[in-house]
């Protein structure tokens, strides 16, 4: 490959470019010829389809330009709302599992609403802190703090009886969940035994 040229690159002059499009192109208010250097969108519809206009008519559309014309207020509301969050779906703080309150450790009582001071006043009692182990048993067996070794015994019994291989014909799924069952079990057994 030796003696061949290196291909000449080629620049692009982005102002001079731009200048010859615009040169060619027309100003799109009716009767003006002059050159059609700024754009605007169509309609709301069509906010990525351009008209081109010249300088005074450009200041002219966008004078009488309204976004909103022809919808309702009630339309115009949806329209800011989900301009709000950039068009992307949001749901309510507590729906569809994004917050729940036993997730966190609240011993102020502020994810439950309550008006609770450091020492535990205000209606619900102060959770302790907990190691993460015992966390995860508290979610996997659907309890909340604080819970009595009756309470604990009854959702075992309960849960053991949903998932046992026995009433799942050997499913798999289940088995594994009766597993995580009885080792959250354990954890809160022997934590409840220890408090008591």
């Amino acid at each position: 490959m030796a003696g061949r040229a290196a291909p000449k690159l080629e620049t692009f002059d982005w102002p001079r470019d731009r200048r010859a499009q615009a040169e060619t192109r027309t100003c799109d208010w009716p009767e003006c010829n002059e050159a059609g250097e700024h754009r605007a969108p169509k309609s709301r519809d069509k906010l990525n389809d351009y008209q081109w206009f010249c300088l005074n008519h450009i200041r002219e559309f966008n004078r009488a330009w309204n976004y909103f014309a022809g919808m309702s207020d009630d339309e115009v509301e949806a329209d800011v709302r989900r301009d709000t969050t950039w068009e992307r779906p949001t749901w309510r703080l507590g729906g569809n599992g994004a917050y729940r309150p036993e997730h966190f450790a609240d011993p102020l009582g502020i994810f439950r609403g309550a008006a609770a001071s450091a020492n535990g006043q205000g209606g619900q009692p102060v959770r302790p802190p907990i190691s993460a182990e015992e966390e995860r048993a508290y979610l996997t067996l659907g309890l909340e703090y604080p819970v009595s070794a009756a309470d604990l015994k009854a959702r075992y019994k309960v849960l053991v009886k949903e998932y046992h291989p026995d009433a799942n014909r050997g499913d798999k799924a289940a088995e594994d969940r009766l597993k995580d069952i009885n080792a959250a079990y354990r954890v809160l057994r022997d934590s409840v035994e220890a408090g008591a």
